[in-house]
């Protein structure tokens, strides 16, 4: 049993969120802290065993509170309140706060309950774990994006192959989504005739559902692969702002076991979006001098945007053959981020199914696979394990 309890302190005040994370933070204890805007998207991401939500000025205490708890139930939820405010602690008990606090009144309360709280929570979880052991949970699927700097690096090809492999090689639902809204790409590779788009979703997209998705996404023939194709039109693309990439995501997160992402190599706000989204981020690259530049160029832009990529991005090296300029194993001493693999070029095996846009992957249990379609079948298998 894991006794380590992850904790997520939501709060604006520096002095105050310093005060309580260095009060309650140890060696079992692991404490993140975000601002309340950042409450939807780090829920999304990951779940916490406990959020302990700081009063503050925004006012979206409660709404962020019901978010949490529709996202995630098991979460205990602590309210630290700036005074004594009978309204508002009706309203956050309603919306699932477990114990409410005053601040600075109950602060020497709080500390002094908070290693109850916390094995009155860890032994109910340890109970829960117990009974639903034998059950595969759905409602936190992994966001995977494939993106690189570069175009024609086979960014594509490969995630459209990869999810392919996701769903052929397990009882995973998955579903693979195309944000290269202007020209599109994925309904050629894998041969996708459709009226629909992801467009399609704009009208209902504040009441989005999974019915919703599974009405607008085409389904692949062969891997029974849920996919939402882009619209190919730069007037359409114009209207799907950030709010509606977001929302598309959160709601294929609680739909499906795995959402593949294959992203438009420019930055703009929706691509900041998705990679924000993203639980892993596969960064393709080439082997070569100009592909470098432009990895290191994405790292700095990212820091300047403030996109976290250290413990969610890695690098899958295509097109790896002899005559590369560059090795794997010099690659290895120049990369900040690790190497998740490397895929073989393989132009004579898989040219043909891009010139006449037939998936690579039909079946489970092909005997014949492509290096290409090999090599991507060792790493998703893995990823399964």
């Amino acid at each position: 049993m894991n006794t380590n309890l992850d904790v997520l302190l939501v709060s604006d005040e520096e002095a105050i969120q310093n005060q309580i994370k260095n009060s309650i933070e140890s060696k079992h204890v692991q404490v993140s802290v975000i601002p309340p805007n950042d409450v939807i998207r780090e829920v999304n991401r990951t779940p916490r065993d406990m959020v302990i939500y700081l009063q503050s000025e925004t006012g979206n205490a409660v709404e962020n509170i019901q978010y949490i708890k529709s996202a995630s139930p098991s979460t205990f939820v602590i309210f630290i309140a700036q005074s004594a405010d009978f309204s508002l602690l009706r309203d956050v008990t309603r919306a699932g706060t477990e114990e409410f606090f005053v601040y600075p009144d109950e602060l020497s309360l709080f500390l002094s309950r908070f290693p109850t709280i916390q094995q009155t929570y860890m032994a109910k979880k340890e109970s829960d774990d117990q009974q639903s052991s034998h059950l595969l949970g759905r409602g936190r699927g992994h966001i995977i994006s494939f993106y690189s700097g570069n175009g024609g690096v086979g960014k594509t090809a490969l995630s459209a192959s990869f999810a392919q492999t996701l769903k052929l090689e397990s009882a995973s639902e998955v579903v693979l989504i195309d944000f290269n809204m202007q020209f599109g790409g994925m309904e050629k590779l894998l041969s996708i005739q459709s009226n629909r788009s992801i467009a399609d979703l704009l009208p209902v997209i504040s009441e989005l559902n999974e019915t919703h998705i599974r009405n607008v996404s085409q389904t692949e023939e062969f891997s029974k692969l849920e996919v939402l194709v882009s619209p190919c039109d730069a007037e359409v693309a114009e209207t799907l702002d950030d709010s509606f990439i977001a929302n598309v995501l959160r709601t294929c997160r609680r739909s499906f076991d795995f959402v593949i992402i294959d992203l438009p190599t420019d930055i703009n706000e929706k691509v900041v979006t998705a990679l924000e989204e993203s639980d892993r981020i596969y960064y393709i690259l080439l082997p070569e001098t100009p592909a470098l530049k432009t990895l290191k160029q994405f790292e700095e832009l990212s820091v300047r945007l403030g996109i976290e990529l250290t413990s969610r991005m890695e690098i899958l090296i295509n097109q790896t053959g002899k005559d590369n300029e560059i090795k794997k194993k010099d690659l290895k001493n120049l990369l900040h981020f690790p190497i998740a693999t490397s895929i073989r070029r393989d132009i004579k095996g898989l040219q043909p199914f891009v010139n006449k846009g037939v998936p690579v992957r039909r079946s489970s249990n092909e005997k014949k696979l492509i290096p290409f379609a090999k090599d991507l079948h060792k790493f998703a298998t893995s990823l399964l394990k």
